[in-house]
C-alpha cells in the first residue's frame, strides 16, 4: 500500500513518479494535466495502444521516434499513410514494431479523419466523471485500473470504429489527459500543481 513518498527534493510524489528521471518529469509536467485537441488526443490513445502489456517507461523514452515515425501523430497525415508507409514502420527501431498496434493506428487515423474538428475531444472528455464524486486516492491500492466510466468510453470508441481501445487503456489514458486526478493525496503534482 504505496503512498506518497519524499523525492530527492523532498517533496512527496506518487512512488512510481520516483523511479527514474524520465518518470519525475513526466510525472511532475504532465501526467494528470489536461490534455485537449484532437490530434494530442489522438496520440495519447496511440501511446497508450503500443503500452499495452509493456511498461510506460518503455513508451516514454520512445515518444520521439513514435512521434518522428507518425508524423507528429497529425490525424490527417497519418490516414494518408500506404502500405508501404506501414512496411516502413515495421522496420522502425525507434518504436515498437508491433504489426496489430501498427495496424490499429493507422486505421484509428482513417476513421478520425472522417469525424468533425473536435469531435474526438468533445467524445472523450465527455466521459470524465464529476471530480467531486472521486475522493483523491490516498494509496497506490485506491487507483482502480478499470472504472464505469472507462468502459463506457471505450465501448464509444469502438462503436465508431476505432481499435486497440479497451476499458484498461481508456482508463490510462483518462489518467494520462487530466479526465480524473490520480496523484495520491499527499501528493504535491495533485490538482495539477508543479513540484
Amino acid at each position: 500500500m504505496s503512498t506518497a513518498i519524499p523525492g530527492p527534493d523532498g517533496r512527496l510524489r506518487c512512488p512510481w513518479g520516483l523511479s527514474t528521471d524520465d518518470y519525475v518529469a513526466y510525472h511532475d509536467t504532465e501526467w494528470g494535466r489536461p490534455v485537449h485537441g484532437d490530434d494530442a488526443l489522438y496520440e495519447r490513445l496511440c501511446l497508450e495502444a503500443f503500452q499495452s502489456g509493456l511498461s510506460w517507461i518503455t513508451i516514454l523514452r520512445r515518444r520521439d521516434g513514435f512521434r518522428r515515425a507518425f508524423a507528429d501523430f497529425r490525424i490527417a497525415k497519418v490516414a494518408a499513410f500506404t502500405d508501404e508507409d506501414a512496411a516502413r514502420l515495421l522496420t522502425d527501431e525507434s518504436i515498437i514494431r508491433n504489426r496489430a498496434k501498427i495496424q490499429a493506428t493507422l486505421a484509428n487515423a482513417r476513421v478520425l479523419a472522417d469525424w468533425a474538428p473536435g469531435e474526438l475531444d468533445e467524445l472523450i472528455w465527455s466521459y470524465a466523471p464529476d471530480p467531486a464524486s472521486r475522493p483523491a486516492p490516498r494509496t497506490l491500492a485506491d487507483v482502480p485500473p478499470v472504472t464505469d466510466e472507462s468502459t463506457a468510453l471505450s465501448k464509444a470508441l469502438k462503436k465508431r470504429g476505432l481499435r486497440f481501445i479497451g476499458p484498461t487503456t481508456a482508463y490510462a489514458l483518462m489518467q494520462a489527459c487530466g479526465l480524473v486526478d490520480d496523484h495520491l493525496a499527499d501528493c504535491t503534482a495533485r490538482g495539477g500543481r508543479t513540484p
